[in-house]
């Protein structure tokens, strides 16, 4: 797989930058024909600090923050980004306040959940809601209708990747988009041309990363 690897980098700042594998992936619900690491933004400090000042950028002036909730492993990302919008500063709408940075888990009915001891950063708060790859829209709306139950006020959506043709109410703010990877599609596994074409599954994909088939 790697060899086919090819690095996408932010153009604004090139330190930010995901590697892309072209194939034929699954993500047990959906095919992909595009393997996205994200993994060197979420797991580099270094990193991980410049993708959070990227990302709080459309929020410091115009958006109270009073909780961020990490998915797919942006915790790292979601703390940089807390300290980011908690600046001192004048116009820094969140400049003195608090932000608590927090993931949801799940249950064993596999629904997410707070704990009862987290359920008072999320209940009429304002939440700004940071995730890793928006591709079918699964996890984001797993996330939306969990914050949604706690009473939780989502004020921002932020993401590494957005698939452009995911539709949402609310705007997505995103370093990536799947116009920066001409030809990205996210297929139903019954609509998928590359099994109607004997593709073979290169590898099962999920946040955490890849496991060959």
């Amino acid at each position: 797989m790697k060899n086919k690897t090819f690095k996408v980098s932010f153009e604004k700042n090139p330190i930010i930058s995901i590697n892309v594998t072209p194939g034929h992936f699954t993500t047990g619900s959906f095919h992909i024909n595009y393997y996205l690491d994200v993994s060197s933004l979420k797991a580099n400090a270094l990193v991980a600090r410049d993708v959070a000042r990227e990302l709080a950028l459309p929020y410091l002036a115009s958006t109270l923050v009073d909780t961020i909730v990490c998915m797919e492993n942006t915790k790292v990302i979601g703390a940089f980004l807390a300290s980011e919008l908690l600046q001192a500063g004048t116009a820094i709408m969140n400049s003195g306040g608090e932000i608590h940075v927090i993931t949801p888990r799940s249950s064993i009915d596999n629904n997410l959940i707070f704990y009862d001891n987290e359920v008072e950063w999320i209940e009429n708060r304002s939440v700004l809601l940071l995730t890793a790859t928006v591709s079918s829209g699964q996890t984001l709306a797993g996330a939306l209708e969990c914050i949604s139950y706690y009473n939780g006020i989502v004020n921002g959506i932020s993401a590494l990747f957005c698939y452009s043709d995911v539709t949402q109410d609310q705007r997505i703010h995103t370093l990536f988009t799947s116009d920066d990877i001409p030809g990205y599609r996210v297929i139903s596994s019954e609509k998928c041309g590359m099994c109607r074409e004997g593709q073979k599954l290169d590898a099962i994909i999920n946040f955490d990363g890849y496991k060959k088939l």
